[in-house]
This record gives C-alpha cells, sequence and structure tokens, in this order.
C-alpha cells in the first residue's frame, strides 16, 4: 500500500534473496495454484477484472497482507489496483473504490531516472526489488511510507516489487506485495519460494495484459475505421450519416428492453457484453454500402431533381406559355374569356407539377391523369419545333405515386443492401463478431417473406436483426434531416408501425416488447422535436389486443399528456 517518496538517500541498495522456506508439499500446491491461474488470466476480456485478479492471485500466492498493481503509461506509474486486508482498503480494479492518486514518474523533471522510488527502480532496471525491512533499508526513499504508516497505524515492513515485462522485454508495470505473513500471522519476509512464484505470475500477467490492450487497440481500431465509412458516406450524404448514427442506438435500446422482458417467447433472451458489442458494430454497418450510392439519388429531395431540380426548367415553359398566350390575346387571336380560362389553366396545371414534385402526399389517379394530359400538350423553342412539353422522364417522375424515387432509382437504393452484403460478407470477421453481416443485412427483409434481399421468413431470422427492422423503419419514419420529407409525429409513426406488425412486415412480438417497454418514447425524448412528441390515440392503432393498450396508456399517462391522447 506504499506511496515511496521520490527523494534519494545515499547508500547502497540491498535487492535481498531468501534460501527457499516453503515445504515442499504447499510448495506444490501454490504452483498448482499459479498453473490454474494462468489459464483463468489468458481467458480474461476485462481489463480492470484482470488487473484486479492478478494482484489478488499474487497476494494469495506469496501470503502478503497488502499490494499495489501499477501499470506504466506515458512515463510513469498509474495506480490500477490497492489492497490492504488488515486495513480493509480496496481501491481499483473491478471491485474497488476509484483511485486518484497521481502517477508516479519514471524519471525527474530534470530527466534523470528516479531510482530513489522503489517501483520506478524495478521498471527502470527490469529487477525485482525484495526488500526485508522498509524503515532499514538504504537507498531507497520510504518517507511516503513512512507518512502512510503514521496516519493510519500501519505497519509496512517487508517489500516485495517485481516488474512486469512483456514480449519484447519492455515493463509494462508493477507488481508490488506487503507484509507476507507465516502461518501464526505475523509479518515475515518474502521469501525465494514467494519471489520465483510472483515473478512467474508476473510473467503471465504481462503477456495476459499485453494480450488484452492489444486486443482493445484493434477494436478502437476496427471502430474508427467504422467511423471513417460513415464520414465518407456523411460528406456524401449528411441524412444517411445520422440515420447510421440513430439507428444503432434505437437497436440497442430494444435490445436492452427485450433482455429486461420476463415473459412471453423473448422471457429467455439474453445478451453478453460481446453480443452487445457485436450488434452495435452491426447496427453501425447497417447502410455501409450506401458509400457506393450515388448522391442525387440518396438526397433526391424532389422527383425532379437529378444533380438539380429541373423544376425550373418546366417553369419557364410555363412562362413562355403565358406570355404567348398573352400575345395571342394582345393580337386579337383569342377573346378576353379564352384568355382568363387558359391562364387560369396554366395556374393549375403549374401548381400540380408543383406541389407533384415535392414528393409528400400519395398521388391520385386524377392528379396522374392530369399530368399525363399536361406531358402530351407542345410547345415551341424559340426558332424550333413543337415538342411535348414534359419529357418522358419528367413525366415518369412526377407521376411517381408516393416519396421522389422513380422504379430505377428506387432499385439502385434498394442495391445498397445488397452491397452492404457484400462489403461485410468479404471481411474476415473473427469468432465474436461473425453474425455482424447477418444482423446488418436483415434489416429490408420481411417476416412473411416478401422482404428483400433475401426473402427470408420471420423463422430464418435473428431476433437482432428483426430489431433492426424495426429500428430501421422508426428512424426513417421520424427522422427529420432529410430533404425529401419532414419528420412524422410520433402519432403517424405509430399508426404505421402497427399496420407493418399487421402486415408481417416487422416482428409482432418484437414491435410489443417496443410498446411495453417504452422504448418509442425513450427514442423520442432523445431525439425528436417536442412537436413531434404529440398525443396517441391508442385505441386507433390497428392490431392491438386490449390488455396492450391498456398497459400503454397506462403507462403513457404516467409520463405526461405530451405522449397520450
Amino acid at each position: 500500500m506504499s506511496r515511496a517518496g521520490d527523494r534519494t538517500r545515499a547508500g547502497p541498495r540491498r535487492v535481498v534473496r531468501y534460501p527457499p522456506m516453503t515445504p515442499k508439499p504447499a510448495l506444490r500446491q501454490r504452483l498448482r495454484e499459479l498453473l490454474a491461474i494462468g489459464s483463468a488470466l489468458s481467458t480474461e476480456r476485462d481489463l480492470p477484472r484482470l488487473l484486479e485478479r492478478i494482484l489478488e492471485t499474487a497476494r494469495t500466492l506469496a501470503h502478503a497482507d497488502a499490494g499495489t498493481l501499477y501499470r506504466l503509461e506515458g512515463g510513469a506509474l498509474r495506480f490500477e489496483v490497492i489492497r490492504n486486508e488488515t486495513l480493509g482498503f480496496r481501491m481499483g480494479g473491478h471491485s474497488g473504490t476509484p483511485i486518484d492518486f497521481a502517477p508516479l514518474p519514471l524519471y525527474r523533471p530534470d530527466g534523470t531516472p528516479n531510482h530513489g522510488m522503489v517501483v520506478a527502480h524495478a521498471a527502470l532496471t527490469k529487477e525485482t526489488v525484495n526488500i526485508a525491512d522498509a524503515y532499514d533499508t538504504p537507498g531507497f526513499d520510504f518517507d511516503g511510507t513512512r507518512a502512510f504508516d503514521a496516519r493510519t497505524g500501519y505497519r509496512s515492513r517487508s517489500f516485495l516489487t517485481v516488474p512486469m515485462l512483456d514480449g519484447s522485454g519492455a515493463a509494462i508495470g508493477v507488481l508490488q506485495l506487503i507484509n507476507a505473513r507465516d502461518r501464526d500471522g505475523r509479518v515475515r519476509i518474502f521469501d525465494a519460494d514467494d519471489q520465483l512464484l510472483v515473478e512467474s505470475l508476473a510473467s503471465q500477467a504481462a503477456v495476459a495484459i499485453d494480450n488484452r490492450l492489444l486486443f482493445a487497440q484493434q477494436e478502437k481500431l476496427f471502430e474508427a475505421l467504422i467511423q471513417v465509412i460513415n464520414s465518407a458516406i456523411d460528406e456524401k450524404s449528411p441524412y444517411t450519416a445520422g440515420h447510421c448514427h440513430r439507428v444503432p442506438e434505437l437497436t440497442m435500446m430494444l435490445a436492452q428492453a427485450t433482455v429486461e422482458t420476463r415473459e412471453g417467447p423473448f422471457a429467455d433472451f439474453a445478451l453478453s457484453d460481446a453480443d452487445r458489442h457485436e450488434l452495435r458494430i452491426a447496427g453501425l454497418l447497417h447502410d455501409c454500402g450506401k458509400i457506393t450510392t450515388p448522391v442525387h439519388v440518396v438526397d433526391k429531395a424532389t422527383k425532379l431533381q437529378t444533380l438539380y431540380d429541373r423544376i425550373g426548367l418546366i417553369e419557364t415553359r410555363f412562362e413562355i406559355l403565358l406570355r404567348d398566350l398573352e400575345i395571342a390575346f394582345r393580337k386579337g387571336e383569342i377573346d378576353a374569356e379564352a384568355w382568363a380560362a387558359e391562364r387560369d389553366a396554366l395556374a393549375r396545371a403549374r401548381a400540380l407539377v408543383r406541389r407533384s414534385n415535392v414528393g409528400t402526399e400519395t398521388m391520385s389517379d386524377a392528379d396522374v391523369a392530369a399530368l399525363f394530359a399536361l406531358a402530351a400538350r407542345s410547345w415551341t423553342p424559340d426558332g424550333g419545333e413543337p415538342v411535348p412539353f414534359l419529357t418522358d422522364d419528367e413525366r415518369d417522375n412526377l407521376v411517381v405515386r408516393r416519396g421522389t424515387l422513380n422504379p430505377t432509382e428506387r432499385e439502385i437504393i434498394n442495391r445498397h443492401i445488397v452491397i452492404t452484403l457484400q462489403m461485410l460478407e468479404s471481411l474476415p470477421w473473427p469468432r465474436h463478431l461473425q453474425r455482424v453481416p447477418e444482423y446488418a443485412g436483415g434489416h429490408h427483409e420481411r417476416m412473411d417473406g416478401r422482404g428483400y434481399p433475401r426473402g427470408l421468413t420471420r423463422d430464418q431470422m435473428s431476433p437482432q436483426a428483426r430489431m433492426m427492422g424495426i429500428a430501421d423503419v422508426f428512424e426513417a419514419l421520424t427522422a427529420g434531416d432529410r430533404p425529401y420529407k419532414v419528420g412524422m409525429r410520433m402519432s403517424q409513426a405509430m399508426r404505421i408501425l402497427c399496420q407493418m406488425a399487421v402486415d408481417q412486415h416487422i416482428d409482432r412480438d418484437l414491435f410489443e416488447i417496443f410498446l411495453r417497454k417504452r422504448v418509442y418514447l425513450d427514442y423520442a425524448e432523445r431525439f425528436l422535436t417536442p412537436e413531434q412528441r404529440d398525443p396517441i390515440d391508442w385505441n386507433a392503432m390497428p392490431g392491438l389486443s386490449d390488455a396492450l393498450r391498456d398497459a400503454v396508456r397506462s403507462h403513457t399517462a404516467a409520463r405526461g399528456p405530451t405522449t397520450e391522447g
């Protein structure tokens, strides 16, 4: 538990080595414990828990009352785990209180090595320091230890300080034990067996820590690469980037709600930390194929938009027709009644084109017929021959029944999921991420098998892929940053989702959890505007059982009037 001081004392340092003291049967038992912990350390993925386990094992092997594990970072030893059985101190690691001690530097401000501090000396020299009595050891500064003892009434006596070296021989930390005890509980020196066992443990621990840090760095690098992909998509379309951020958030919210469900078909559903990480990665990558989708399709705000909105060309034609109509009237070629009637007809046609171009409303049969009639009308460019008022491409785009994408563009958009699957399935996924392609590639499938790209049915899909499908739809309906639509109010989005559950478009059981566990409300509070969080008339929602209506109504009423009508 010592925090050694930083002033070097004069005099030689003593590295004490003692003959074996441990009876052979007891030593064999300790060796078995050492072998067992080596296997356990290699499988532990949680770094704080790993560090805590290393120190506790070292204390057990050497019968030490106290100890500290330091990790070397940026030229200083950082306190990671502190334990003192006599004083009841449990700091750091997985289960201890946070440590706020300043790191111990390996070098002084003038750049000279800090050999006066025993833990710094062990890290610098890569040698074990075995001290019989800290109060009677020249060469090291134990003023900090003495001050701690005076403050707590503890007596720090024997010290065993062992550097932890990685596979390349570099120090990555220090393991320090204090006050070895004999069978009667009396403080003794750390004998040769203690030192040998702890040095062996330190070697294994260094490899385990190094492997865990390497694994963490690889995960961090991988997530950074994902962010690079999403940033590239962001450069093409900020609207898609927002979608790629929100869908994983909503998916994880629904996943957690499913884990917390204790009844129904998902009563036994569980996710480990690795499962959650895998699902989150899939959510981040679920639309990575859009990196190949043309920008003018992804961001098509109006039906006539390609690289620009071509409605300006049509507006010009209307102006030409109105000009020609005015000239004909001035020349006496038509009377005032015909002039006014034609002018009003052109105004209605112009309003229809403008309204149809936005794509926020479903096209009626009458509007489609009127656009075909307008397209067949001719106009004469200056000095040219009469041509149809609308080109075939302009007409076909304007008569799109819903949204702004024509069938060809819709196919291009839909292909992004095929590209996503191709990209993800081409990667050599490690075992703990092997289901990422399946999760990410299934969010456009339907429960009845009529989705795409593979036409999977509910039973052919994992719960995680079905969760992502619900998240993808709800986010798309309520997103307010799309150029081609405004974000739906919650009541409208919920009505559509309810109908999609009835139509077997989304998983009905997971959608019930989405409602019962208030996932949509939690998401709305984080990502929707106050105007979107409108009252919901649950009686008007199709396909809900009376029990579900009552459950949702009673809860949303408790949340306040903004979520329940």
